[in-house]
């Protein structure tokens, strides 16, 4: 049963990220401007992260939708989850009306306040997700375990081979 429970979690986690970065892929300054919107991050990060951030979602979409460097890739996903959470708060705390840009899009949104306590149950739900990934491993279907699978009857074959050294 983990092993179903971890691929649902990898399929859903890796799509969502799939969609995040796809959408702001062709539009690289709207990411920019959406990290920017947040008022975060010292002038000099907010250019190198908004760029970087739609690609980075992208790899760590694929690498768990095709269950590849799983548990890293949960791992990369939990901490990029925390940070938006963090940033989602911060900006509701401080009254800031912006679109939390996650799908594309960012900047001023007047109904943001009204968004604010989905956006950071969706992303606690997932950052649960991924760290349940990151303890139960990739789950059925992943490439993972066809990389790294075990074959007992090898090792013993191995075994008997040493044992004439």
């Amino acid at each position: 049963m983990k092993q179903w429970a971890a691929l649902l979690a990898r399929l859903v986690v890796g799509g969502v990220w799939l969609w995040a970065g796809l959408a702001k892929l062709t539009d690289p300054l709207g990411s920019v401007q959406a990290v920017a919107a947040y008022d975060l991050l010292p002038r000099a990060l907010v250019e190198p992260i908004g760029y970087a951030l739609p690609p980075v979602e992208v790899v760590v979409g694929l690498a768990l939708v095709v269950g590849v460097m799983t548990r890293g890739a949960a791992f990369i996903s939990a901490l990029l989850f925390v940070a938006f959470i963090i940033g989602i708060a911060s900006a509701w705390a401080r009254g800031l009306e912006i679109d939390c840009g996650c799908f594309g899009g960012g900047g001023y949104d007047p109904d943001a306040a009204s968004k604010y306590p989905w956006e950071i149950a969706r992303d606690a739900g997932l950052l649960l997700a991924s760290a349940f990934v990151v303890w139960a491993g990739a789950g059925r279907l992943a490439l993972d375990s066809l990389i790294f699978r075990r074959h007992p009857e090898r090792d013993d074959e191995h075994v008997h081979d040493l044992e004439g050294v």
